[in-house]
């Protein structure tokens, strides 16, 4: 596929790139701070990840980590506003709709991380906010076809019902598989700086403001989180960041990727997010085999797995990480953008190692003596 014609740099102004620089380190900074009153808040009130037998943590760890990625990403989106009002923002229409179904998908997470909500109650408010943001402007009205034209998505009396219903399947599935994915230190918050990073890329390639200045933001407050997530953890998201998370790649792809006209565009959200479409399916798929609620936990996820195939935490978070990257930058490589190598390389990289020290781990395994071999209490060796 030909690459697409790059953006205009114009369209973000003569200070562009200073003021998607700033909103990057707003975000973080904003974060950084946010995450030491965050945690004290979570100890002193109790709100805190027990340890159970399905979690991989061995101490209790405060859950609230979601607020400070909140502050964070709102602290720079509100700076960059006030530095050029209108420009980046464009507040009004799909970003007006993204701010009002990401602060509720948000607030739906935290009242469920203070008190846990039935699954269906949260499916319900996952879908009154696709619904309050598709009513606001964040919509899903047409795919770009294999060969280049567009499927535009017909009324049905007199009402845009299959744009609602695809733009809410995209924006409840993706904020329901970041959730699903967040069981492992640093892996939901590393999934999202990737596909963040990926979305930035494609916005700035293509001069689209909103995209590239939402998509900043995003990654910088995951930056912040990640320093105090990765493992070992000192504070999760809980329900409140990974859905807010979610909702926000899931809306941001919808302004930008979705809006491309090319025979890619609709490859482009899957690949980015591809990692964790393809677990929570799964996921999904098997708790249907087994006869299992479709929200029921298990440890039959991608990350699971990898830690029962002898993979240690960090290098089974390192590995997913190389399939996003690696899956990020075929996306990047059918709009011929140059980040392309840079994201393989870092994707090869990274599932190199977590396939080496996997042959370590096997290796190891079968080189340790098993009960029958090992010697008895007052036998000679």
């Amino acid at each position: 596929m030909p690459p697409l014609p790059p953006g205009d740099p114009g369209a973000f102004g003569p200070y562009g790139a200073l003021l998607l620089t700033v909103t990057l380190l707003a975000a973080w900074l904003a974060t950084d701070l946010a995450i030491p009153w965050v945690t004290r808040f979570a100890y002193r009130f109790g709100r805190v990840d027990p340890v159970d037998a399905r979690k991989v943590h061995t101490v209790p760890i405060p859950r609230l980590g979601g607020i400070a990625i909140f502050l964070g990403v709102v602290a720079s989106l509100l700076l960059v506003e006030n530095l050029v009002p209108g420009r980046h923002l464009l507040v009004g229409g799909p970003f007006r709709g993204l701010a009002a179904g990401a602060g509720l998908v948000f607030l739906l997470g935290i009242v469920d991380d203070l008190h846990p909500l039935s699954a269906r109650v949260k499916l319900a408010g996952q879908l009154a906010a696709a619904v309050l943001a598709f009513k606001l402007g964040l919509r899903i009205e047409f795919l770009s076809w294999i060969d280049g034209g567009l499927l535009t998505f017909p009324e049905l009396a007199g009402l845009p019902l299959i744009s609602l219903g695809i733009t809410a399947f995209w924006l409840v599935g993706i904020s329901n598989t970041i959730n699903l994915v967040d069981g492992l230190d640093g892996l939901a918050a590393g999934i999202t700086l990737i596909g963040a990073l990926a979305l930035v890329t494609i916005a700035i390639q293509t001069g689209q403001i909103l995209p590239a200045t939402l998509a900043l933001a995003l990654l910088g407050g995951t930056i912040g989180f990640l320093r105090y997530n990765f493992n070992p953890a000192k504070i999760f998201m809980g329900d409140g960041g990974s859905l807010f998370l979610g909702f926000m790649l899931a809306g941001i792809s919808v302004m930008g990727v979705f809006k491309l006209v090319t025979a890619a565009a609709l490859a482009l959200p899957l690949l980015i997010v591809g990692v964790p479409i393809v677990d929570t399916t799964f996921a999904i798929l098997r708790r249907l085999w087994n006869r299992q609620p479709v929200f029921a936990p298990d440890r039959g996820h991608l990350h699971h797995r990898l830690l029962g195939a002898g993979l240690s935490h960090r290098t089974t978070v390192i590995f997913i990480y190389g399939l996003s990257l690696a899956l990020a930058g075929i996306a990047l490589g059918l709009l011929g953008n140059p980040g392309t190598w840079p994201m393989l390389l870092a994707g090869t990289v990274a599932l190199g190692w977590g396939g080496w020290r996997l042959k370590q781990s096997r290796a190891a395994a079968l080189e340790a003596p098993t009960p029958a071999t090992q010697p008895q209490p007052g036998t000679t060796p």
